[in-house]
Protein backbone atom coordinates (compact mmCIF):
# COMPACT_ATOMS: atom_id res chain seq x y z
CA UNK A 1 0.00 0.00 0.00
CA UNK A 2 1.47 3.29 -1.22
CA UNK A 3 2.12 6.08 1.42
CA UNK A 4 -0.98 8.51 -0.05
CA UNK A 5 -2.90 5.16 -0.27
CA UNK A 6 -2.39 4.43 3.69
CA UNK A 7 -2.76 8.57 4.44
CA UNK A 8 -6.03 7.90 2.61
CA UNK A 9 -7.56 4.78 4.82
CA UNK A 10 -6.13 6.53 7.79
CA UNK A 11 -8.53 9.71 6.78
CA UNK A 12 -11.42 7.31 5.91
CA UNK A 13 -11.40 5.77 9.61
CA UNK A 14 -12.17 9.23 11.06
CA UNK A 15 -15.03 9.72 9.09
CA UNK A 16 -18.50 10.13 10.40
CA UNK A 17 -20.59 7.84 8.14
CA UNK A 18 -22.16 4.58 7.52
CA UNK A 19 -18.46 2.73 7.02
CA UNK A 20 -17.46 3.62 10.04
CA UNK A 21 -20.68 3.09 12.71
CA UNK A 22 -19.77 -0.98 12.66
CA UNK A 23 -23.56 -1.25 11.90
CA UNK A 24 -22.92 -5.03 10.69
CA UNK A 25 -23.68 -7.13 13.82
CA UNK A 26 -20.66 -9.88 14.13
CA UNK A 27 -22.93 -13.09 14.54
CA UNK A 28 -25.24 -11.98 11.01
CA UNK A 29 -24.69 -12.49 7.32
CA UNK A 30 -24.66 -9.93 4.65
CA UNK A 31 -27.97 -11.28 3.91
CA UNK A 32 -30.06 -11.06 7.32
CA UNK A 33 -28.19 -7.44 7.11
CA UNK A 34 -29.45 -6.34 3.87
CA UNK A 35 -33.35 -8.14 5.24
CA UNK A 36 -33.24 -6.43 8.24
CA UNK A 37 -32.67 -3.42 6.33
CA UNK A 38 -35.27 -3.66 3.50
CA UNK A 39 -37.94 -5.90 4.70
CA UNK A 40 -37.88 -6.19 9.18
CA UNK A 41 -37.87 -2.50 10.62
CA UNK A 42 -41.26 -0.73 9.74
CA UNK A 43 -40.45 3.05 9.52
CA UNK A 44 -38.15 6.12 7.41
CA UNK A 45 -40.70 6.50 5.16
CA UNK A 46 -40.57 9.63 2.62
CA UNK A 47 -39.68 12.03 5.25
CA UNK A 48 -36.41 10.68 6.04
CA UNK A 49 -35.56 10.01 2.28
CA UNK A 50 -31.49 11.24 2.79
CA UNK A 51 -30.91 8.91 6.10
CA UNK A 52 -32.76 6.26 3.88
CA UNK A 53 -30.50 6.62 0.65
CA UNK A 54 -27.31 6.85 2.37
CA UNK A 55 -28.32 3.53 4.35
CA UNK A 56 -29.01 1.79 0.82
CA UNK A 57 -26.05 3.03 -0.40
CA UNK A 58 -24.16 1.64 2.39
CA UNK A 59 -26.16 -1.46 1.55
CA UNK A 60 -25.43 -1.36 -1.98
CA UNK A 61 -21.94 -0.81 -1.40
CA UNK A 62 -21.71 -4.16 0.87
CA UNK A 63 -23.26 -6.29 -1.86
CA UNK A 64 -20.64 -4.78 -4.38
CA UNK A 65 -23.06 -3.14 -5.98
CA UNK A 66 -20.68 0.20 -6.30
CA UNK A 67 -22.96 1.75 -9.19
CA UNK A 68 -26.27 1.77 -7.25
CA UNK A 69 -24.72 2.82 -3.98
CA UNK A 70 -23.24 6.11 -5.84
CA UNK A 71 -26.54 6.63 -7.35
CA UNK A 72 -28.23 5.99 -3.77
CA UNK A 73 -25.75 8.71 -2.82
CA UNK A 74 -26.79 11.06 -5.85
CA UNK A 75 -30.25 11.21 -4.32
CA UNK A 76 -29.41 11.90 -1.10
CA UNK A 77 -27.10 14.73 -2.26
CA UNK A 78 -30.15 16.33 -4.04
CA UNK A 79 -32.89 16.00 -1.48
CA UNK A 80 -30.24 17.78 0.67
CA UNK A 81 -29.73 20.50 -1.26
CA UNK A 82 -33.45 20.86 -1.93
CA UNK A 83 -34.90 20.14 1.26
CA UNK A 84 -31.77 21.47 3.74
CA UNK A 85 -30.43 24.51 1.58
CA UNK A 86 -29.77 26.67 4.53
CA UNK A 87 -27.83 23.67 6.55
CA UNK A 88 -26.61 22.28 3.14
CA UNK A 89 -22.59 21.71 4.30
CA UNK A 90 -23.59 19.95 7.91
CA UNK A 91 -26.01 17.70 6.53
CA UNK A 92 -24.21 16.91 3.67
CA UNK A 93 -21.08 15.35 5.84
CA UNK A 94 -22.05 12.04 6.08
CA UNK A 95 -22.89 11.71 2.26
CA UNK A 96 -19.28 13.10 1.28
CA UNK A 97 -17.91 10.52 3.79
CA UNK A 98 -19.73 7.42 2.14
CA UNK A 99 -19.00 8.49 -1.38
CA UNK A 100 -15.39 8.87 -0.20
CA UNK A 101 -15.81 5.27 1.18
CA UNK A 102 -17.09 4.15 -2.18
CA UNK A 103 -14.86 5.47 -4.41
CA UNK A 104 -12.48 4.07 -2.14
CA UNK A 105 -13.51 0.47 -2.19
CA UNK A 106 -13.77 1.13 -6.39
CA UNK A 107 -10.06 1.73 -6.33
CA UNK A 108 -10.82 5.54 -7.44
CA UNK A 109 -8.32 7.36 -4.75
CA UNK A 110 -8.88 10.47 -6.46
CA UNK A 111 -12.17 11.32 -6.22
CA UNK A 112 -12.23 9.29 -2.51
CA UNK A 113 -9.51 11.93 -1.55
CA UNK A 114 -11.41 14.69 -3.15
CA UNK A 115 -14.43 13.98 -1.01
CA UNK A 116 -12.49 13.67 2.36
CA UNK A 117 -11.33 16.83 1.60
CA UNK A 118 -14.70 18.24 1.28
CA UNK A 119 -15.65 16.82 4.75
CA UNK A 120 -12.26 18.69 6.04
CA UNK A 121 -12.89 22.15 4.62
CA UNK A 122 -15.82 22.10 6.80
CA UNK A 123 -14.72 20.52 9.51
CA UNK A 124 -11.58 22.92 9.92
CA UNK A 125 -14.33 25.76 10.84
CA UNK A 126 -15.14 24.29 13.68
CA UNK A 127 -11.55 23.50 14.19
CA UNK A 128 -11.45 19.66 13.55
CA UNK A 129 -9.93 17.64 10.58
CA UNK A 130 -11.97 15.20 10.03
CA UNK A 131 -15.01 15.27 12.61
CA UNK A 132 -17.29 17.32 13.99
CA UNK A 133 -19.90 17.27 17.27
CA UNK A 134 -23.27 18.55 15.25
CA UNK A 135 -27.08 17.11 16.71
CA UNK A 136 -27.27 16.51 12.67
CA UNK A 137 -24.94 13.63 12.87
CA UNK A 138 -25.77 11.99 15.82
CA UNK A 139 -29.05 12.16 14.59
CA UNK A 140 -28.11 10.44 11.72
CA UNK A 141 -26.03 7.98 13.29
CA UNK A 142 -29.56 7.41 15.54
CA UNK A 143 -31.13 6.68 12.11
CA UNK A 144 -29.17 3.98 10.89
CA UNK A 145 -28.43 2.19 13.89
CA UNK A 146 -32.42 2.18 14.45
CA UNK A 147 -32.79 0.77 11.02
CA UNK A 148 -30.33 -1.24 10.72
CA UNK A 149 -29.34 -2.81 13.89
CA UNK A 150 -31.31 -5.42 16.09
CA UNK A 151 -29.33 -5.57 19.34
CA UNK A 152 -27.76 -2.20 19.57
CA UNK A 153 -30.98 0.40 20.34
CA UNK A 154 -29.42 1.76 23.19
CA UNK A 155 -26.38 2.98 21.25
CA UNK A 156 -29.07 4.70 19.07
CA UNK A 157 -30.98 6.39 22.43
CA UNK A 158 -27.43 7.27 23.27
CA UNK A 159 -27.46 9.25 19.92
CA UNK A 160 -30.29 11.03 19.97
CA UNK A 161 -30.25 11.84 23.51
CA UNK A 162 -26.83 14.11 22.58
CA UNK A 163 -28.60 15.44 19.74
CA UNK A 164 -31.20 16.48 21.97
CA UNK A 165 -28.53 17.70 24.64
CA UNK A 166 -27.69 20.55 21.85
CA UNK A 167 -30.63 21.12 19.93
CA UNK A 168 -33.43 20.48 22.26
CA UNK A 169 -37.20 20.21 21.51
CA UNK A 170 -35.94 19.06 18.09
CA UNK A 171 -39.21 16.75 16.37
CA UNK A 172 -36.54 14.37 14.42
CA UNK A 173 -34.54 13.99 16.93
CA UNK A 174 -37.54 13.70 19.87
CA UNK A 175 -39.41 11.14 17.39
CA UNK A 176 -35.54 8.99 17.47
CA UNK A 177 -35.70 9.29 20.98
CA UNK A 178 -38.90 8.11 21.57
CA UNK A 179 -38.74 5.65 19.13
CA UNK A 180 -35.55 3.68 20.53
CA UNK A 181 -37.33 3.87 24.22
CA UNK A 182 -40.13 2.08 23.25
CA UNK A 183 -37.85 -0.53 21.25
CA UNK A 184 -36.41 -1.12 24.75
CA UNK A 185 -39.30 -0.70 27.16
CA UNK A 186 -39.07 -4.54 27.51
CA UNK A 187 -35.89 -3.86 29.90
CA UNK A 188 -36.46 -3.83 33.45
CA UNK A 189 -34.93 -0.50 33.74
CA UNK A 190 -35.92 1.05 30.90
CA UNK A 191 -37.53 4.13 30.56
CA UNK A 192 -41.27 4.39 30.07
CA UNK A 193 -41.92 5.08 26.61
CA UNK A 194 -45.74 6.46 27.05
CA UNK A 195 -43.68 10.08 27.72
CA UNK A 196 -41.27 10.64 24.82
CA UNK A 197 -43.69 9.21 22.31
CA UNK A 198 -46.30 12.23 23.93
CA UNK A 199 -43.49 14.33 23.78
CA UNK A 200 -42.84 13.66 19.98
CA UNK A 201 -46.63 13.83 18.67
CA UNK A 202 -46.71 16.74 20.33
CA UNK A 203 -43.61 18.53 18.48
CA UNK A 204 -44.69 17.41 15.31
CA UNK A 205 -48.92 15.89 15.42
CA UNK A 206 -47.81 14.82 11.60
CA UNK A 207 -46.14 12.15 12.53
CA UNK A 208 -48.53 9.15 12.69
CA UNK A 209 -45.95 6.17 12.88
CA UNK A 210 -45.35 7.59 16.72
CA UNK A 211 -49.16 8.02 16.96
CA UNK A 212 -49.50 4.18 16.64
CA UNK A 213 -46.57 3.49 18.61
CA UNK A 214 -48.40 5.30 21.03
CA UNK A 215 -51.74 3.62 21.25
CA UNK A 216 -49.56 -0.01 20.55
CA UNK A 217 -48.36 1.24 24.58
CA UNK A 218 -51.17 2.58 25.98
CA UNK A 219 -53.01 -0.84 24.79
CA UNK A 220 -50.81 -2.55 27.62
CA UNK A 221 -51.86 -0.15 30.32
CA UNK A 222 -55.69 -0.80 29.14
CA UNK A 223 -56.01 2.55 28.13
CA UNK A 224 -57.65 1.15 25.11
CA UNK A 225 -60.51 3.34 23.87
CA UNK A 226 -57.99 6.27 24.12
CA UNK A 227 -55.33 3.78 21.93
CA UNK A 228 -57.88 2.84 19.41
CA UNK A 229 -58.70 6.91 18.52
CA UNK A 230 -54.82 7.27 18.05
CA UNK A 231 -54.74 4.14 15.59
CA UNK A 232 -58.22 5.22 13.69
CA UNK A 233 -56.31 9.02 13.48
CA UNK A 234 -53.47 7.57 12.12
CA UNK A 235 -54.86 5.53 9.52
CA UNK A 236 -57.21 8.61 8.35
CA UNK A 237 -54.34 10.84 8.20
CA UNK A 238 -51.65 7.99 6.61
CA UNK A 239 -54.23 5.75 5.02
CA UNK A 240 -51.17 4.39 2.38
CA UNK A 241 -48.17 4.84 4.69
CA UNK A 242 -46.94 1.10 5.55
CA UNK A 243 -45.34 1.44 8.50
CA UNK A 244 -48.77 2.80 9.94
CA UNK A 245 -50.79 -0.04 8.25
CA UNK A 246 -48.12 -2.61 10.07
CA UNK A 247 -48.34 -1.25 13.01
CA UNK A 248 -51.80 -0.81 13.12
CA UNK A 249 -52.02 -4.23 11.76
CA UNK A 250 -50.37 -4.89 15.50
CA UNK A 251 -52.91 -3.37 17.27
CA UNK A 252 -55.42 -4.86 16.15
CA UNK A 253 -54.04 -7.97 16.16
CA UNK A 254 -53.32 -7.90 19.78
CA UNK A 255 -57.16 -6.68 20.56
CA UNK A 256 -58.31 -10.15 18.90
CA UNK A 257 -59.79 -8.02 15.74
CA UNK A 258 -58.00 -10.62 13.65
CA UNK A 259 -59.90 -9.41 10.19
CA UNK A 260 -59.10 -5.92 10.37
CA UNK A 261 -55.25 -6.96 10.88
CA UNK A 262 -55.90 -8.68 7.85
CA UNK A 263 -57.12 -6.27 6.06
CA UNK A 264 -54.70 -3.56 7.29
CA UNK A 265 -51.84 -6.07 5.90
CA UNK A 266 -53.44 -7.01 2.39
CA UNK A 267 -53.10 -2.90 1.85
CA UNK A 268 -49.21 -3.42 3.00
CA UNK A 269 -48.75 -6.57 0.75
CA UNK A 270 -49.93 -4.88 -2.82
CA UNK A 271 -47.29 -1.99 -1.70
CA UNK A 272 -44.79 -4.59 -0.59
CA UNK A 273 -45.86 -8.01 -2.74
CA UNK A 274 -42.57 -9.40 -1.99
CA UNK A 275 -42.16 -8.63 1.47
CA UNK A 276 -41.57 -12.57 3.33
CA UNK A 277 -42.75 -10.72 6.90
CA UNK A 278 -45.77 -9.39 5.85
CA UNK A 279 -47.29 -12.82 3.98
CA UNK A 280 -45.95 -14.19 7.41
CA UNK A 281 -47.74 -12.02 9.41
CA UNK A 282 -50.84 -12.29 7.19
CA UNK A 283 -50.52 -16.09 7.30
CA UNK A 284 -49.67 -16.13 10.90
CA UNK A 285 -53.23 -14.25 11.43
CA UNK A 286 -55.47 -16.47 8.77
CA UNK A 287 -53.27 -19.61 10.96
CA UNK A 288 -54.73 -17.89 14.59
CA UNK A 289 -58.55 -17.70 13.05
CA UNK A 290 -58.33 -21.53 11.80
CA UNK A 291 -57.23 -22.44 15.76
CA UNK A 292 -59.96 -20.32 16.81
CA UNK A 293 -61.84 -22.88 14.91
CA UNK A 294 -60.84 -26.23 15.81
CA UNK A 295 -63.50 -26.36 18.52
CA UNK A 296 -66.30 -26.76 15.52
CA UNK A 297 -68.30 -29.92 16.01
CA UNK A 298 -68.38 -32.09 12.83
CA UNK A 299 -72.34 -31.88 13.16
CA UNK A 300 -72.21 -28.41 12.91
CA UNK A 301 -73.46 -27.32 9.31
CA UNK A 302 -71.10 -27.59 6.37
CA UNK A 303 -71.04 -23.79 5.74
CA UNK A 304 -68.29 -23.74 8.71
CA UNK A 305 -66.81 -27.03 7.60
CA UNK A 306 -66.04 -24.82 4.71
CA UNK A 307 -65.27 -21.69 6.03
CA UNK A 308 -62.83 -23.33 7.87
CA UNK A 309 -60.90 -25.15 4.98
CA UNK A 310 -60.72 -21.43 3.22
CA UNK A 311 -58.92 -20.40 5.95
CA UNK A 312 -56.49 -22.82 5.72
CA UNK A 313 -55.73 -22.95 2.44
CA UNK A 314 -55.43 -18.63 2.55
CA UNK A 315 -52.94 -19.51 5.52
CA UNK A 316 -50.78 -21.90 3.80
CA UNK A 317 -50.92 -19.32 0.46
CA UNK A 318 -48.99 -16.51 2.24
CA UNK A 319 -46.68 -18.74 4.76
CA UNK A 320 -45.76 -20.72 1.23
CA UNK A 321 -45.41 -17.56 -0.29
CA UNK A 322 -43.60 -15.91 2.63
CA UNK A 323 -41.40 -19.38 2.32
CA UNK A 324 -40.54 -18.90 -0.95
CA UNK A 325 -39.22 -15.33 -0.46
CA UNK A 326 -36.92 -16.07 2.82
CA UNK A 327 -36.40 -19.47 3.34
CA UNK A 328 -34.95 -18.73 6.53
CA UNK A 329 -37.85 -17.38 8.30
CA UNK A 330 -37.80 -19.19 11.55
CA UNK A 331 -41.46 -21.86 12.22
CA UNK A 332 -43.04 -20.93 8.80
CA UNK A 333 -42.39 -24.13 7.86
CA UNK A 334 -43.50 -25.79 11.17
CA UNK A 335 -46.73 -23.75 10.89
CA UNK A 336 -47.49 -25.06 7.30
CA UNK A 337 -47.23 -28.32 8.71
CA UNK A 338 -49.53 -28.29 11.13
CA UNK A 339 -51.87 -26.77 8.78
CA UNK A 340 -51.59 -29.34 6.42
CA UNK A 341 -52.08 -31.74 9.75
CA UNK A 342 -55.27 -30.20 9.96
CA UNK A 343 -56.17 -30.68 6.28
CA UNK A 344 -55.26 -34.38 6.53
CA UNK A 345 -52.14 -34.02 4.28
CA UNK A 346 -49.76 -35.95 6.10
CA UNK A 347 -47.46 -36.10 3.80
CA UNK A 348 -46.89 -32.39 2.92
CA UNK A 349 -47.32 -32.11 6.60
CA UNK A 350 -44.05 -34.13 7.08
CA UNK A 351 -42.13 -32.87 4.24
CA UNK A 352 -42.47 -29.36 5.90
CA UNK A 353 -41.48 -30.50 9.37
CA UNK A 354 -38.45 -32.23 8.25
CA UNK A 355 -37.78 -28.60 6.26
CA UNK A 356 -37.87 -26.82 9.91
CA UNK A 357 -35.48 -29.16 11.00
CA UNK A 358 -33.40 -29.02 8.83
CA UNK A 359 -32.53 -25.35 9.74
CA UNK A 360 -30.02 -24.13 11.73
CA UNK A 361 -32.46 -22.98 15.12
CA UNK A 362 -32.13 -21.83 18.31
CA UNK A 363 -32.53 -24.29 21.68
CA UNK A 364 -35.74 -22.61 21.74
CA UNK A 365 -36.95 -22.93 18.62
CA UNK A 366 -36.03 -26.32 18.21
CA UNK A 367 -37.35 -27.29 21.65
CA UNK A 368 -41.08 -26.04 20.59
CA UNK A 369 -40.28 -28.08 17.13
CA UNK A 370 -39.79 -31.42 18.46
CA UNK A 371 -42.91 -30.91 20.40
CA UNK A 372 -44.78 -30.31 18.05
CA UNK A 373 -44.06 -32.97 15.75
CA UNK A 374 -43.38 -35.32 18.55
CA UNK A 375 -47.69 -34.26 18.60
CA UNK A 376 -47.97 -34.59 14.76
CA UNK A 377 -46.70 -38.46 15.17
CA UNK A 378 -48.56 -38.91 18.31
CA UNK A 379 -52.50 -37.94 17.55
CA UNK A 380 -52.50 -37.68 13.32
CA UNK A 381 -50.04 -40.57 12.28
CA UNK A 382 -50.52 -43.00 15.37
CA UNK A 383 -47.05 -43.06 16.03
CA UNK A 384 -46.29 -43.80 19.67
CA UNK A 385 -42.53 -44.64 19.17
CA UNK A 386 -41.71 -42.08 17.16
CA UNK A 387 -43.68 -39.22 18.96
CA UNK A 388 -41.63 -40.98 22.62
CA UNK A 389 -38.34 -40.51 20.34
CA UNK A 390 -39.13 -36.68 19.60
CA UNK A 391 -40.46 -35.74 22.86
CA UNK A 392 -37.33 -36.88 24.73
CA UNK A 393 -35.11 -35.08 21.86
CA UNK A 394 -36.68 -32.19 23.06
CA UNK A 395 -36.08 -32.56 26.96
CA UNK A 396 -32.49 -33.36 26.23
CA UNK A 397 -32.45 -29.55 25.25
CA UNK A 398 -31.06 -27.18 27.63
CA UNK A 399 -33.83 -25.05 27.95
CA UNK A 400 -36.26 -24.68 30.55
CA UNK A 401 -39.72 -23.68 29.27
CA UNK A 402 -43.21 -24.84 29.39
CA UNK A 403 -42.31 -26.69 26.29
CA UNK A 404 -40.61 -29.02 27.99
CA UNK A 405 -43.05 -28.57 30.82
CA UNK A 406 -45.43 -30.87 28.40
CA UNK A 407 -43.30 -33.10 27.06
CA UNK A 408 -42.61 -34.56 30.52
CA UNK A 409 -46.00 -34.62 31.26
CA UNK A 410 -46.82 -36.51 27.77
CA UNK A 411 -43.70 -38.97 28.75
CA UNK A 412 -45.45 -39.95 31.99
CA UNK A 413 -48.50 -40.49 30.55
CA UNK A 414 -47.62 -42.28 27.57
CA UNK A 415 -45.45 -44.54 29.84
CA UNK A 416 -48.35 -44.67 32.61
CA UNK A 417 -50.85 -46.16 29.76
CA UNK A 418 -48.56 -48.30 28.76
CA UNK A 419 -47.61 -50.31 31.98
CA UNK A 420 -51.09 -50.71 32.82
CA UNK A 421 -51.56 -52.71 30.33
CA UNK A 422 -48.36 -54.54 31.09
CA UNK A 423 -46.31 -53.61 33.99
CA UNK A 424 -43.31 -54.85 31.97
CA UNK A 425 -42.87 -52.95 28.86
CA UNK A 426 -39.54 -51.81 27.73
CA UNK A 427 -40.22 -48.83 26.34
CA UNK A 428 -42.06 -47.60 29.13
CA UNK A 429 -39.61 -48.38 31.35
CA UNK A 430 -36.40 -46.82 29.39
CA UNK A 431 -39.35 -43.59 29.42
CA UNK A 432 -39.30 -43.72 33.21
CA UNK A 433 -36.14 -44.13 33.59
CA UNK A 434 -35.04 -41.35 30.92
CA UNK A 435 -36.97 -39.38 33.09
CA UNK A 436 -35.63 -39.94 36.29
CA UNK A 437 -31.89 -39.09 34.85
CA UNK A 438 -33.52 -36.11 33.52
CA UNK A 439 -34.72 -34.63 36.52
CA UNK A 440 -31.32 -35.47 38.28
CA UNK A 441 -29.97 -32.86 35.86
CA UNK A 442 -27.90 -35.80 34.70
CA UNK A 443 -25.24 -35.06 31.43
CA UNK A 444 -25.91 -38.71 30.21
CA UNK A 445 -29.43 -39.45 29.98
CA UNK A 446 -31.22 -42.67 29.76
CA UNK A 447 -29.19 -45.36 27.44
CA UNK A 448 -30.67 -45.85 23.46
CA UNK A 449 -33.83 -48.15 24.39
CA UNK A 450 -31.75 -51.28 22.30
CA UNK A 451 -29.31 -51.27 25.41
CA UNK A 452 -31.46 -50.63 27.70
CA UNK A 453 -33.45 -53.92 27.12
CA UNK A 454 -30.28 -56.20 26.79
Amino acid sequence: MSATETSLESSLQQLKCHFTWNLIEEEESLDEFEDKVFNVYEFLNSEFTATLCNILAYVKQRQGDNEAALECLGQAADFIQREYADQAEIRSLVTWGNYAWVYYHMGRLTEAQAYVDKVRQVCKKFASPYRIERPELDGEEGWARLKCTKNLNERGKVCFEKALEKSPRNPEFTEGWAIAISRLDYRPASQDPIEPLKQAIALNGDNQYVKVLLALKLQKTYEVDRAERLVEEALEKAPDATDVLRMAAKFYQKKGVLDKAIELLGKVSECLPNNAYVHFHIGCLYRSKVLQRLNIRASEISEEREKSVDLVERAVCHLKKAHELNGSLVHVCSYLAGLYAMADQFEQADYYFQKEFSKPLAPAAKQLLHLRYANFQLYQMKCEDEAIHHFMEGMKIKQESKEKEKMKYKLQKIAHGRLSKNDSDPKALHVLMFLREMSKGGLHPAAPLHEAEE
